[in-house]
């Protein structure tokens, strides 16, 4: 097993320890472009077909070009099989703008053939890593998680698409600040909160909740991104008689529901065991929802496109 991998969207793989961005390169200097963050289990990328779909998603929504997404699973299958399967491995789909020097000014009275030459070449290319340390504690033992105001309304996805709330963008300057901020008050994670006191996102995952049968998550038109692995919890859950719901949800549902779940595509299901420094016992069946998302994740993959 590889201790990183890096391949380029021929599939070539490359030095991972060789230079591969250009100064210039967009994505550094702006945060322009998307990407995506894939578990690697067993050798294969896990609900990698959804992970697709959200990345041109997402590319729509920066108008990048449009993405040959057969390439991109290619690609990723070569990162997956170079990194092995006795570990797991957190694997990037990345894909900036490209170069800024191959940005030119364009006049008004150009060819399409002339448009695209001076369109620069986008950056694209995977990589694993491995996976965090904090992963497993938070899957076992739970984590901690103070809520912070994002400043912003559930009214402005819609009102200002530009924003890109709908987007897994390179631009996540804000979130690590969140997570910084909440290692200062001895928490492990952060549930943004809008200017109406309901609840959004995690700075890198979905919120979840149970209550009784039921699991209930906020809904992408109030500005949150869409989750893979909140997708796939509800498509296996549903099959095992609980009802799934996109709803709003206050701030005050998170302190009257049996349990509070954190989803994303590494650390997949961690529990949210003290809120606001509020312990919260674990529901009796919280077990069963860990197992959920494990067979949801392990079944993605043949479920299809986003």
């Amino acid at each position: 097993m590889a201790d990183r991998v890096l391949v380029t969207l021929d599939g070539a793989v490359q030095d991972a320890d060789a230079p591969l961005l250009f100064a210039d390169d967009i994505g550094v200097l702006r945060g322009d472009g998307v990407f995506e963050t894939v578990l690697v289990r067993d050798g294969s990328p896990c609900a990698i077909e959804f992970h697709l779909g959200r990345l041109r998603r997402s590319a729509q929504a920066l108008e990048l070009p449009e993405l040959e997404l057969s390439r991109w699973r290619e690609a990723a299958e070569v990162a997956a099989k170079e990194w092995g399967s006795e570990e797991e491995g957190v694997l990037r789909l990345v894909l900036t703008r490209g170069r800024e020097s191959e940005f030119a000014e364009v006049p008004d009275s150009v060819t399409s053939g002339e448009l695209a030459a001076a369109v620069p070449v986008p950056t694209a290319f995977v990589t694993v890593s491995p996976v965090p340390a904090r992963v497993a504690k938070a899957r076992t033992e739970g984590i901690k998680v103070v809520s912070l105001v994002r400043g912003i309304s559930i009214d402005l996805a819609q009102a200002a698409p530009w924003q890109l709330l709908g987007a897994k963008t390179l631009s996540y300057a804000t979130n690590m600040a969140a997570l910084r901020f909440a290692h200062r008050q001895g928490a492990d994670d952060v549930i943004f909160t809008s200017t109406e006191n309901r609840v959004l996102e995690g700075p890198r995952s979905t919120i979840v909740i149970a209550r009784d049968k039921t699991l209930l998550t906020p809904p992408a038109k109030n500005g949150v991104l869409p989750g893979v692995t909140q997708r796939a919890l509800f498509n296996e859950a549903r099959k095992a008689g609980w009802e799934c719901k996109y709803e709003p949800l206050w701030t005050a549902d998170l302190f009257v529901c049996d349990s509070i779940w954190l989803l994303s595509s590494i650390t997949l299901a961690a529990r949210v065991a003290q809120l606001d420094g509020i312990r919260l016992m674990a529901a009796d069946n919280a077990d069963e929802i860990i197992e959920l998302v494990d067979r949801g994740v392990a079944r993605a993959g043949a479920i299809g496109d986003w």
